[in-house]
């Protein structure tokens, strides 16, 4: 599976192709299958809600030392040995989640998964993303896979619930089905992604110049990673809590992971006519409205409508604000990326366990949710000034 490959590489839209399946296995299955499969596990083995939190707080530390350990030249050469090694690894510890019921074993493998996941997110993005140059189709096409692996991780999941009957046991077997379809992914990008272009020589980037727009950037960043995680996290799981429905709960993750396929496309007019900083703006306003929206409306549209903001705006918010840590530190784009990405994952990791804990001792998620939107409504406020000193 790890041989060389460089039949397609003069194809863009096959290499994007590659990405998109690749990101849609990585991300879609590798991070966010454990959203509609945990309210099986949480009636099923059973979960607390603070074990829950645990669990996926678990997956989102690994996440960040994938992306920090991705910062260093050791893959350089073997980006595509280490991206479909990221996806060969991603099945394998999909399967294991069916192999115990421990909640320690769980965050282990769960911390493995977000590890491995990022490494394949990062190093098949950086073969795919040259070949998007002047291709902006491409670009979409990449990165859209990362909604379309959430959309068919939801179907998987209805359709293995309908199967298992009384769901006791529907939880193994969405992680094993999860993993086949993983490890046929991991076939077909092994044929179609090339090698990585040769790159010239690094340059050594100076250290960062901590201006206040790039410090409330940052704040707001990580302050977001927080916000938007636990609705990522837990959405299935009040809708199931709110007794919608197995329709809503499939409805619920298939919109998310829909909107956010297309989200980019979507907000292209925005971006043209209000620039980056605006939309990354209004993004978050529209965010913090369906996450209140998933615990104050009615269960079904609660569901919904908290399903599709989050899909229509969270990849939006995570590009447009490195795009804009970028142009803000300008002779060290790199280590600005390092920064906010690491605020990121930070929030990414307390986000789940603050919900799991305070859900567990209020008796639902209302109240973490709550918390969420109102980070989500810190951002926005943070990001003001400096999106309306760009616009």
């Amino acid at each position: 599976m790890l041989q060389k490959n460089t039949e397609h590489s003069s194809h863009p839209l096959l290499i994007g192709f590659a990405g998109a399946i690749a990101m849609a296995a990585a991300m879609g299955f590798g991070r966010f299958f454990y959203t509609p499969i945990l309210p099986g596990m949480m009636g099923g083995i059973p979960l607390s809600a603070a074990d829950a939190g645990f669990i996926a707080a678990g997956n989102f530390a690994g996440y960040l030392a994938g992306a920090i350990l991705s910062a260093y030249g050791w893959a350089a050469g073997r980006e595509r040995q280490v991206a479909l090694g990221g996806l060969l690894a991603t099945a394998i510890l999909l399967a294991a989640m069916a192999a115990t019921t421990s909640v320690f074993a769980f965050t282990v493998i769960r911390f493995l998964a977000g590890l491995a996941s990022a490494l394949a997110m990062i190093f098949t993005s950086s073969i795919v993303l040259p070949h998007a140059a002047g291709r902006d189709n491409v670009n979409v096409l990449h990165f859209g896979g990362v909604g379309a692996g959430i959309a068919l991780s939801s179907a998987l999941a209805l359709t293995v619930n309908a199967l298992a009957g009384d769901g006791s046991h529907g939880w193994r077997a969405n992680w094993l089905a999860g993993a086949a379809i993983v490890a046929v992914i991991s076939a077909v990008v092994a044929r179609l992604l090339p090698q990585a272009a040769s790159a010239a020589g690094s340059v050594v980037e100076p250290p960062l110049r901590w201006r206040l727009p790039l410090v409330l950037l940052t704040v707001s960043y990580g302050l977001f990673g927080f916000g938007y995680v636990i609705t990522a996290t837990f959405l299935v799981a009040i809708a199931r809590m709110g007794e919608a429905g197995p329709v809503v709960e499939f409805l619920a993750w298939f919109l998310t992971g829909t909107a956010a396929a297309v989200s980019l496309l979507l907000w292209r007019p925005a971006v043209r006519r209000y620039r980056l900083g605006l939309a990354y703006v209004a993004a978050l306003g529209l965010q913090a409205v369906g996450v209140l929206g998933s615990v104050l409306l009615p269960s079904t549209a609660g569901a919904l409508a908290g399903g599709l903001l989050l899909g229509a705006t969270f990849m939006v918010v995570t590009a447009y604000g490195l795009q804009i840590a970028r142009s803000l530190s300008p002779d060290s784009p790199r280590r600005a990326l390092a920064f906010m990405t690491a605020a990121f994952g930070t929030g990414q990791i307390i986000g789940p366990l603050v919900a799991g804990w305070v859900a567990e001792r209020s008796g639902s998620f209302t109240l973490p949710t709550i918390l969420a939107a109102a980070a989500l409504v810190v951002c926005l406020l943070l990001a003001l000034p400096v999106a309306r000193a760009r616009s």
